[in-house]
This record gives structure tokens, C-alpha cells and sequence, in this order.
């Protein structure tokens, strides 16, 4: 059955395409963010431990969220570690840094987001996709705040 929501496949496409850079980000800055959780050590461990946890559920459940919005525009999600490496612009940390490395590469992560989600929201708003930019515009506060609570940590 063909898509009828006000938006021409072009425009539903070519705004799958920066939601898919914004899903890459996001789980990749899930895996880095799971991984801190479980390697963490340090005079900061407990904090930091429950902290990544946090951080890491919001961030599973928001690709799932991004991911879905890719589908309602009718367009297949990108889905595999070798797409979403094409994707992203997070660097992958094979290491176990110290915790305060850690904490700047999430920063940097989730600045990284920030400035996919608001290309995102720009392509959006571009084709009149109201519901992506709403979507889209929540990601973008919360990858904002979670870069300044950890940002906080390093001062």
C-alpha cells in the first residue's frame, strides 16, 4: 500500500538519510556508553558506573525511536555495525581509557549528536516534516544536557 502523509518520497528519503546519521550516532554512542559502564574504575567508579547506565538506557531506547521514525517515513533503517561505522562521525574506542578520557569522548559524542540532530531538524523542517523536527528536536535537548552533566564532572 503506498505512503500518503504530505511528504514526496524524495523529501521522506533524503530526510531518512540524516535520521540514519543520527541513528549510527546514536548507537554507536550507545555501545561507547555501555562500555564505560562496564570498565570504569576509579575514585569516581560508583557514580560514573550508575551514571553510564543511565545514559546508556536512554540512549538504547532513542535509537529504537529514531530507527522507527526511518520506517514511518517508509524508508529501511540502517541496522549493522558496518553501516552505522559508514555513518557515524563518533570514534570507536577499542581501549580502556581512564575515567576522565572517558567522560571527554562522551562529551565529544554527544556534541557530535547534537550537531546531527540539528542538521536533522533543518533537513526536516526543509520538506515541512513536522513530526521528524518534534522528534528529532527532543534528541537534540537531551544529547545537549547529558554533554553538559558530564561536562560538569571535568571542572
Amino acid at each position: 500500500m503506498a505512503i500518503s502523509i504530505g511528504i514526496a518520497r524524495k523529501d521522506r528519503e533524503a530526510v531518512a538519510k540524516h535520521l540514519s546519521k543520527l541513528l549510527a550516532d546514536t548507537y554507536s554512542l550507545y555501545l561507547k556508553t555501555h562500555s564505560f559502564h562496564w570498565n570504569v574504575t576509579g575514585p569516581q567508579f560508583n557514580s560514573l558506573h550508575a551514571m553510564f547506565e543511565t545514559q546508556y538506557n536512554e540512549l538504547w531506547l532513542a535509537a529504537d525511536e529514531v530507527a522507527e521514525r526511518i520506517r514511518t517515513l517508509d524508508v529501511f533503517a540502517p541496522g549493522s555495525y558496518s553501516q552505522f561505522g559508514k555513518l557515524t562521525s563518533i570514534k570507536e574506542e577499542a581501549g580502556v581509557p581512564e575515567w576522565k578520557e572517558m567522560v571527554n569522548q562522551l562529551v565529544e559524542g554527544h556534541e557530535i549528536a547534537a550537531h546531527t540532530a540539528r542538521a536533522t531538524i533543518k533537513a526536516a523542517d526543509a520538506v515541512g516534516d513536522e513530526g521528524t523536527a518534534d522528534m528529532v528536536t527532543g534528541r537534540l535537548k537531551e544529547h545537549e544536557k547529558t554533554a553538559w552533566m558530564l561536562r560538569s564532572l571535568l571542572r
